[in-house]
């Protein structure tokens, strides 16, 4: 079992499992689910963004994203609207309740951040978001949701990397450990 332990694909499902399970015990009175909060935010930042533009904002399946966006809706933290250039087409947007949402949510979500990195020594937790970025971005093309982290430039300078390119076209939003992120 050793040899299964040490895999990175293993370890990588087991980080997955614990950052849930730590999520799920500070925001389970919030009712709210990772996927959601990223929706929200990511709606919250970028008024007016259709289902498969969300899709990739946040890096998830365009087909079970359209679930996430229901129960948004039946909570009543997001509502639709018609685009003016193609009825087809429904826009998002955050209800009063959704902003209000991601208030009360925030300190719970902060949490879940300092929870997963607690363990690490402070120096070792940098070096930790550095590689899982680093990591992240190499192999980003290799799901249809891509998802770009933009490591800003002091960043890039302390570790010799050089910034991730990006479009230039996508509304900056604040992720996880204070990494900007653009959707490639």
């Amino acid at each position: 079992m050793d040899e299964l332990y040490a895999k990175p694909g293993h370890l990588l499902r087991r980080a997955q499992q614990i950052s849930t399970a730590l999520f799920t015990e500070e925001c389970t009175v919030h009712d709210l689910t990772s996927v959601q909060y990223a929706a929200l935010v990511a709606i919250d930042e970028n008024p007016g963004v259709d289902a498969t533009r969300l899709s990739g904002l946040i890096a998830f399946d365009r087909s079970t994203l359209g679930g996430v966006i229901e129960r948004l809706e039946a909570k009543d933290l997001v509502y639709r609207r018609p685009s003016e250039e193609d009825k087809r087409i429904k826009l998002l947007y955050l209800s009063p309740a959704g902003r209000d949402m991601l208030v009360t949510v925030t300190a719970a979500v902060e949490r879940v951040q300092e929870r997963i990195l607690e363990p690490l020594r402070p120096a070792d937790r940098k070096t930790f978001i550095q590689l899982l970025t680093q990591l992240v971005n190499l192999h980003n093309d290799t799901m249809p949701s891509s998802l770009r982290l933009v490591v800003d430039r002091e960043t890039a300078e302390d570790t010799g990397a050089p910034p991730a390119v990006t479009d230039g076209h996508t509304k900056r939003g604040k992720a996880a450990a204070g990494r900007k992120v653009k959707r490639r």
